[in-house]
């Protein structure tokens, strides 16, 4: 799959209206995922056709109205950062023409796309639709919400957004899908995919650790992300951990051989998922509700 191309693993945002971060295939050596985010100002509109790929658009914040030759949409209670609420989350499968608006004073925008050779329709996700899942526990609990969760109809893409509270660990104990597993049945035990972690940190001075490594591939990378930081997952395990005093989001683009989170864990840390004696209480960070408030 290309992932032995030297590119780094660590991609910074830049700031400024326009994209900000930008992550290629062709650059990062994958067969696969791409994405950007983009900020807008009201009254600035992004046209598009998604030609021979789907895409997954995720509001971060703000506002905006979407007229396509799918359907049309619009966002009345989007969130004032992603610290205030859960994603609006709009899939276009390929061979789709949109013209996006932004509504609101300032508009944050992700989305990743990938090539697709299937038809699916279009679906608007309100917040309210993405399920929430409190996984892992005591210093380790992290919020994780579906936007486009395994068994969503579309064909590689897969979205969800997490919330790491202030000191605490995420995506432990490691996991690892970098090869395809099936039992006997057929039932995928860990798929082969490409990865993008999008921080975004509660307070500008905040950053979270992130790791890469596979001992067999001699890798192990230790990466500082701070807010509109991309981290790029070619292979191997990659825990993070948010720094003391600073919550931690993070949006997770992935694609490849499944539609599919399977993976494998670290198998030294296994241990840890019996250790366990209790959840955090500040989770979750964020609820469906939260949209609702005026900012």
């Amino acid at each position: 799959m290309g992932r032995d191309k030297k590119f780094p693993l660590l991609k910074k945002g830049i700031s400024g209206f326009g994209v900000y971060q930008q992550v290629f295939s062709v650059d990062a050596g994958w067969n696969h995922l791409n994405m950007e985010a983009r900020l807008m100002r009201k009254g600035e509109f992004w046209e598009h056709n998604t030609g021979d790929f789907e895409y997954g658009i995720i509001l971060l914040s703000g506002n905006y109205s979407v007229n396509s030759d799918k359907g049309s949409w619009e966002t009345h209670n989007g969130r004032s950062s992603v610290f205030k609420g859960i994603a609006h989350t709009l899939y276009l499968p390929r061979n789709s023409k949109f013209k996006l608006t932004a509504t609101s004073d300032v508009l944050d925008i992700a989305y990743g796309w990938v090539a697709s050779d299937m038809d699916f329709p279009a679906r608007f996700k309100t917040p309210a639709e993405a399920a929430i899942e409190i996984r892992g526990g005591d210093n380790c609990t992290r919020q994780i919400n579906s936007l486009i969760e395994p068994g969503f109809p579309c064909q590689k893409l897969v979205a969800v957004e997490v919330y790491t509270p202030s000191g605490n660990w995420s995506s432990f104990p490691a996991h690892k899908h970098d090869e395809r597993k099936v039992d006997a049945d057929g039932e995928v035990l860990e798929a082969c995919l490409e990865e993008v972690y999008f921080y975004k940190i509660d307070k500008p001075e905040g950053y979270a650790i992130q790791q890469v490594y596979k001992k067999e591939d001699n890798l192990d990378e230790l990466m500082k992300a701070r807010t509109n930081d991309a981290v790029l997952v070619p292979k191997g395990y990659h825990p993070v951990v948010a720094e003391h005093g600073y919550h931690c989001y993070y949006l997770n683009f992935l694609a490849g051989s499944d539609q599919s989170l399977a993976n494998t864990p670290d198998p030294e840390h296994l241990w840890i998922f019996d250790s366990w004696k209790g959840k955090d209480p500040r989770v979750p960070l964020v609820t469906a509700s939260m949209n609702d408030q005026k900012y």
